[in-house]
């Protein structure tokens, strides 16, 4: 399980919906890869704000995933 599968908890989905599965994983998708670009703390390419950039739009996703999963699970 990546850090974005664990993150977004991408297994869990009681309902079975496709439309949550898809969301998730895209979602995990791009946090993984944005976590891939956090760089070595021994490297030039490491700074505190290229870090809170990526955890900034980390989270971002986090939420953006939970409100697509509540549309895709709210009858209408």
């Amino acid at each position: 399980m990546s850090y974005g599968d664990d993150r977004i908890r991408t297994t869990f989905n009681p309902s079975g919906i496709p439309e949550v599965h898809y969301f998730k994983d895209k979602a995990a998708e791009v946090i993984d890869k944005l976590e891939g670009m956090r760089g070595d703390r021994d490297t030039n390419e490491y700074s505190p704000e290229k870090q809170r950039l990526i955890s900034l739009a980390q989270t971002g996703y986090e939420q953006a995933c939970m409100w697509a999963v509540k549309a895709a699970t709210t009858g209408e």
